[in-house]
């Protein structure tokens, strides 16, 4: 508050001066709790009290004594979603077009929502809430994600008191790269202890509202509880894995007509609904192999483990509320930030990364591996044909404007509320909603102005007149809404929806006709008679098609959608310029916090070569990791086993190549050096030296040219992140000496386009 501002009197001493004490913001007493919880790629029909087998009794028990949306819209994309859900705005006007990893240079798609666009946790925090978010963050790019970044884009700059979770879109649910506040942190324990993700996020919720309740017992909460499930990969504890054995074996398309017809009886649709047909690229599942059934089975029950397991936590700390006295009193909002993931292509994948390296695994290799399916040594994704089942009744998935990618489960509950219990609503409603709904029943309007920064109109509208008994059918309060992601586009109006489906452009033909927008072909929906876009009524309703086509262009305009890019794989292999200056020597601290890969040298199909400096002490034989990146989904580690030098390269969990030293090195100061020199395609050879003279030497079949991992981990040094990267220890195997210093040093420029040149080798051969 500005000294102008003063209420008091000011003399010239304390005995003629009238003190003042700002006041600090306080709700009135017996104002809501706020409990948002943000599910990850879990499909319209995943959940139990959505027409899902799957169990779910947690959640199911909010929808019992809450009201559940039947018509509940998102983005079709993670970080879109979010920023629509704490800002109240669409996603283009907060800059995020796609997800934050494939911002581009231009407004909507910057990945950066500004500050004009106050999140809720801003506006509760400034009405006198506690705030705290917890788990999957995914509004921060990836450029910024750090240790050395600003932290302009953390939750601890945007209105939350404690964070405690991870960056990015998915993260290993047995080795997360987490972050607590604005720092990196380890891991408490390993996945060989038990640990597990969703496990820790509960618990570190229960902690910030029991700190909170340790000291005020009447500040009101606002906990953004998001978790990493049920986003690839599919991790859940073993337990909960077995629990759904066989459980699948059915197939996908028994389980989606079943899922269905549980739909039709809970009141979800009208008997009348349609069930959308099979589309002709997802195989049926007798025509799969019994090999390829198993698989696909083994893939669901990971998946379905993973959800009911995150129920069993959600349900945990509903009870730590409920321990509180405070349950009742509490706000429970929980909604999925778009629909099934179809990821894993048409037979599932067992590491989404070695897509990027363009070698995904075959049926065979996934069905020997088929016992890791789920485990700590995969990151695995179902197939699509699964996907298809999880949006039951709808047509497509995640990333793409149809309802299956942008219809979602959303519940609201709140006993003292007056809301009407075991409610189901057909109006339209979208996540936008969810911010401008939240504070309508709080009792709180969107400030003008937050931290001196004028605040831009919201899109979104409160639906909280949907929520009492006496209001079941009452008018829906959102009747236009627009949709646009990798350039498939939507527009819902008054009962009527158009929509065009438009592919991911190819990687380097620009004159590709997928990079052209004027030649698709738009469908036209009335989806309050037809809510899964059967019959397509454009040839009948020509002028009606084009108008909505026309309003489709105006909001696109207003909203910072344009220009039009369909280009994902090309977002990847072109990001944003880094601001740091290029170098080919980069210095790093043992024990320090892990370098994500984004940030960290670029050793990828390169000549390059790592350089410790080490103290082993007299009689201790040497162990321990020196350089790492990665984990066993892929990268590399120099480090001692038993007192021999050894580096080991992991070729996106797929094999390991190990060069190590056949002679023990003992106590003193040691020059350790790994040397990998690049020969033709994507081979190499790589050396062990050890005070300069060479120990070891040996062929790097295959160095990895796109990308270790996908989860996160980048570089350490001193421990490895885990799981370990090679085989004979466990991470984090740190060094039992001491590390002086260590170097890695690039030779030759980096690819600037790996996939291409990957492409290039492979027509090849």
């Amino acid at each position: 508050m500005a000294f102008n501002e003063f209420k008091g009197r000011i003399g010239r001493d304390w005995r003629d001066s009238e003190p003042w004490w700002p006041p600090e913001p306080m709700p009135a007493k017996g104002t809501p709790n706020v409990l948002l919880v943000v599910l990850d790629d879990v499909g319209y029909a995943q959940l139990g009290c959505y027409g899902s087998d799957i169990e779910t009794p947690y959640i199911d028990s909010l929808a019992q004594s809450g009201v559940r949306f039947a018509n509940f819209h998102t983005t079709a994309l993670c970080s879109p979603t979010r920023a629509c859900i704490l800002t109240g705005r669409n996603h283009h006007r907060s800059g995020m077009g796609r997800v934050s990893d494939l911002a581009v240079a231009f407004p909507g798609y910057w990945g950066k929502p500004p500050k004009e666009n106050g999140y809720l946790s801003e506006v509760l925090r400034a009405d006198g809430y506690a705030t705290y978010a917890v788990g999957k963050w995914h509004l921060t790019p990836d450029d910024e994600v750090h240790m050395a970044a600003p932290r302009a884009t953390w939750p601890l700059s945007r209105g939350f008191d404690r964070w405690y979770g991870f960056h990015g879109g998915e993260t290993n649910q047995f080795a997360p790269a987490l972050y607590h506040d604005n720092h990196s942190v380890r891991p408490p324990r390993s996945f060989e202890s038990g640990y597990h993700l969703t496990e820790d996020l509960v618990d570190n919720a229960i902690t910030f509202l029991g700190d909170l309740r340790s000291v005020d017992v009447d500040r009101p909460f606002f906990l953004y509880f998001a978790t990493g499930a049920c986003h690839s990969p599919h991790q859940p504890p073993r337990h909960w894995l077995e629990r759904y054995r066989g459980h699948f074996d059915k197939g996908w398309d028994r389980w989606r007509e079943e899922a269905f017809q549980r739909q039709i009886k809970l009141g979800l649709f009208p008997s009348s609904t349609e069930l959308s047909p099979r589309p002709p690229w997802v195989r049926p599942w007798d025509g799969l192999s019994q090999t390829e059934q198993q698989v696909a089975a083994r893939f669901m029950e990971s998946f379905a483990g993973f959800l009911s397991h995150t129920d069993e936590q959600i349900g945990r700390l509903l009870e730590f509320i409920a321990d509180l006295g405070e349950l009742d009193n509490t706000i429970v909002v929980v909604v999925s930030d778009n629909g099934a993931s179809a990821e894993g292509g048409p037979d599932g994948s067992i590491n989404d990364v070695r897509m990027t390296n363009l070698d995904p695994a075959d049926t065979a290799e996934m069905h020997q591996r088929i016992e890791q399916i789920g485990g700590p040594l995969t990151h695995n994704n179902y197939p699509w044909g699964w996907t298809m089942a999880g949006n039951a009744p709808f047509r497509r998935w995640k990333r793409e404007v149809h309802e299956g990618g942008v219809a979602d489960p959303c519940i609201v509950r709140w006993p003292l509320g007056g809301l009407d219990e075991g409610g189901l609503r057909h109006q339209f409603t979208h996540a936008t909603d969810i911010m401008p709904t939240i504070l309508s029943l709080v009792g709180v309007s969107p400030p003008e102005v937050i931290e001196s920064v004028v605040q831009s109109e919201l899109d979104g509208i409160s639906f909280s007149p949907l929520l009492s008994e006496s209001n079941t059918s009452a008018p829906e309060v959102h009747e236009t809404q627009y949709f646009e992601i990798f350039g498939s586009r939507g527009i819902y109006h008054r009962g009527w929806k158009a929509v065009t489906y438009h592919p991911i452009a190819p990687l380097y033909d620009d004159q590709n006709p997928n990079a052209l927008f004027d030649d698709d072909k738009w469908e036209l929906y009335n989806v309050k008679a037809d809510p899964t876009e059967v019959h397509d009524l454009a040839e009948a309703n020509p002028d009606l098609l084009k108008e909505l086509i026309r309003l489709w262009w105006r909001e696109a305009e207003r909203n910072q959608v344009l220009p039009l890019d369909n280009r994902v794989l090309w977002a990847l292999v072109h990001p944003k310029p880094a601001s740091r200056t290029p170098r080919e020597h980069y210095r790093y601290f043992p024990n320090g916090a892990q370098v994500p890969e984004r940030v960290a040298v670029n050793v990828r199909n390169r000549s390059h070569s790592l350089k410790v400096e080490v103290t082993i002490p007299e009689g201790t034989r040497a162990s321990g990791v020196l350089l790492a990146l990665g984990s066993a989904l892929g990268g590399w580690s120099l480090h001692f086993l038993d007192g021999r030098p050894r580096y080991v390269h992991n070729l996106y969990g797929k094999e390991r190549m190990t060069i190590e030293s056949p002679h023990v090195v003992f106590h003193g100061r040691h020059s350790v050096e790994y040397s990998f020199v690049k020969g033709d395609g994507l081979s190499g050879t790589g050396s062990l030296l050890v005070d300069g003279l060479e120990v070891a030497r040996g062929q790097i079949a295959r160095f990895t040219p796109s990308g270790f991992n996908g989860v996160g981990v980048g570089i350490t040094c001193g421990y490895e992140w885990g799981p370990a990267v090679g085989g004979g220890y466990e991470a984090p195997f740190e060094f039992n000496g001491s590390i002086i210093s260590a170097f890695v040093e690039t030779k030759g420029e980096a690819s600037r386009d790996p996939l291409a040149e990957i492409e290039a080798l492979l027509s090849e051969q």
